[in-house]
């Protein structure tokens, strides 16, 4: 999977299985973006067993079977929910089916882990919220700007130790590249995709509520535009946003699909978090004009000024963890509560948005 493109990204990690093989079934559905690669490579370097895989598009299928050999392509989903042996499914489809097909996912019975963004309105958030009370299952979200990037795992440890005291600020920017040509229709279908805010500004909606460790938050303002792609007058090529915490942190973020041909990956992401006692920058994917390469965390604190590459020291602690709590009905990868709230602050984001070029005349 090509680093150049954030669609087909796919990190590979370690083994490190938390189960023996067969303890856990997985099956993969809905393969609309290429993000269901970094979500299976998770689970089975965690001690899942992909059982099945099913997509109408038997490309997508043939594609993840390569992969994982020792899959199966179903015939159909119900296939998939009929079978007693599978514990989780996870999915990457349309934006706006994630919520559907999730709760059809919990009813059957089984816990589901859908790419990001979970949801593209309030009320398919709302019907999760029943289906996950109705059934007892986890709806859990594929938020991999953090989860999978070692550099951000890394800093959610150096804050819980307090190396930086409590965290006041954080700032997060995650330009992406367009490569529009490759992208399907409903990439620039507004009702699909639900909106820039909604979709990779979920990222840094889940970033800020974890590191700050806030449970709730408000939209302080936030900000959306169209600034170079009139050919695709529903895409929003820019996004921005400001939040105030339950816990009085504040943040802002700026995302885009602004990035330049000749970066050498998809995108340079990167969050500073602010303390009381110091700060942590993270270069999540590229350290831009080095031969450092990505996963760099920067470290500024009372002894000091760190650099520490975390790229193969880290691993992906979230897939073992989300694995055990499939398994033994916990909640240590990340509560049912947290994915919910960083969900319905990327919507209230997007509903409270400013058009920009609007504002500037232009759209």
């Amino acid at each position: 999977m090509s680093a150049a493109d954030g669609m087909t990204y796919a990190p590979v990690g370690k083994a490190a299985p938390v189960c023996k093989g067969g303890e856990f079934v997985f099956a993969a559905t809905h393969l609309d973006h290429g993000h269901i690669h970094g979500q299976c490579n998770g689970l089975a370097e965690a001690g899942g067993t992909l059982k099945w895989v099913y997509d109408p598009d038997p490309a997508k299928v043939e594609l993840l079977l390569q992969k994982h050999p020792a899959a199966n392509a179903a015939r159909s989903l119900e296939q998939i929910l009929d079978d007693a042996s599978v514990h989780l499914v996870a999915a990457a489809a349309i934006p706006n089916l994630r919520g559907p097909l999730g709760c059809q996912v919990l009813r059957a019975g089984k816990d589901y882990f859908t790419d990001k963004t979970p949801f593209t309105t309030l009320a398919q958030l709302e019907e999760a919220k029943a289906a996950v009370a109705e059934t007892g299952r986890k709806y859990m979200v594929y938020f991999s700007e953090r989860l999978h990037v070692e550099c951000a795992v890394h800093a959610g440890t150096l804050i819980k130790e307090g190396l930086i005291g409590r965290v006041v600020q954080t700032l997060g920017t995650g330009p992406h590249r367009l490569s529009a040509s490759t992208r399907p229709g409903w990439f620039f279908d507004h009702t699909q995709y639900g909106g820039i805010l909604c979709d990779i500004g979920s990222h840094q909606c889940e970033q800020f509520l974890y590191y700050t460790g806030a449970k709730d938050a408000t939209i302080a303002a936030s900000a959306v535009g169209n600034f170079a792609n009139p050919d695709h007058p529903e895409l929003e090529d820019f996004g921005e946003c400001s939040l105030i915490a339950d816990n009085g942190a504040s943040g802002y973020f700026r995302i885009d699909w602004l990035t330049p041909n000749g970066l050498s990956t998809w995108g340079d992401g990167r969050v500073v978090i602010l303390g009381t006692t110091g700060y942590i920058e993270l270069r999540k994917y590229t350290d831009v004009t080095t031969e450092n390469g990505g996963d760099q965390l920067i470290l500024v604190d009372g002894d000091g000024e760190k650099r520490i590459p975390c790229a193969g020291k880290v691993g992906y602690p979230f897939f073992g963890q989300m694995i055990l709590d499939s398994l033994n009905r916990t909640e240590t990868a990340m509560t049912q509560n947290h994915a919910f709230k960083a969900a319905e602050l990327c919507l209230l984001a997007q509903q409270k948005a400013r058009r920009l070029t609007a504002t500037l005349g232009e759209g």
